[in-house]
């Protein structure tokens, strides 16, 4: 499973990244974070917003730092 954040690398990023990895610690699950800081790829996914999470290519959120849990769920209903 890959899990990328998407932004620019500003404090609201490091927090969604440091959610992402908490979410992913809490379940367990083999996973991958990737950041992505290139303007250009981070608009290929139509964020409009940043920060933004998307699991395996699939954007999850963006504009807002989700927490641990809304990941968590998110990453649930991945695995499955």
């Amino acid at each position: 499973m890959k899990v990328q954040i998407l932004g620019t690398g500003c404090a609201k990023c490091r927090k969604l990244e440091a959610n992402a990895r908490e979410a992913i610690d809490e379940l367990g699950v083999e996973a991958e974070i990737e950041k992505v800081q290139d303007v250009r790829e981070i608009s290929k996914f139509g964020v409009m917003m940043t920060p933004a999470l998307a699991i395996d290519g699939k954007l999850m959120c963006s504009g807002e730092i989700a927490s641990p849990d809304k990941i968590k769920k998110w990453l649930k209903n991945e695995k499955s």
